[in-house]
C-alpha cells in the first residue's frame, strides 16, 4: 500500500472536511478545506503521509507472518497428533519467523 495525502488528511478530522479543486489531481495545491479547521501546512502534510508510510511498512513481517502460520487449527493438530512434544508445531512457527525476521 502507498499512502497518500487523502490518507493522512482523513486521519487528522472526521467528516467531509476537507477536498479538492481537481479531484483528478489531489495535491496539497488543490486542497481545499471546507470547515473551520485550518489548513495544515504542506511540511506537516508531506511529514504525516511519510509517517504513515513508514509505520505500514515497519509491519509488513506482521502481515507476512500472519498470512504464512499454519491455521490455528493444523497448529493444534501439529500439537496433539504428532507425538513429538510439540516439535512439529515449534518447527512450523519457527520457519515463518525465520523467513519474515522483525
Amino acid at each position: 500500500m502507498t499512502y497518500t495525502l487523502e490518507h493522512y488528511l482523513m486521519t487528522l478530522h472526521t467528516g467531509q472536511w476537507f477536498g479538492w479543486s481537481d479531484s483528478k489531481n489531489k495535491v496539497y495545491a488543490n486542497l481545499v478545506i471546507h470547515s473551520s479547521d485550518a489548513k495544515p501546512s504542506e511540511a506537516d502534510c508531506n511529514a504525516g503521509v511519510a509517517a504513515l508510510q513508514k509505520a505500514y511498512d515497519d509491519a509488513a513481517y506482521q502481515r507476512n507472518r500472519a498470512n504464512e502460520y499454519p491455521s490455528i487449527g493444523d497448529q493444534l493438530d501439529m500439537i496433539y497428533h504428532n507425538g513429538d512434544g510439540g516439535a512439529t508445531f515449534q518447527a512450523a512457527i519457527k520457519a515463518v519467523k525465520d523467513k519474515y525476521p522483525k
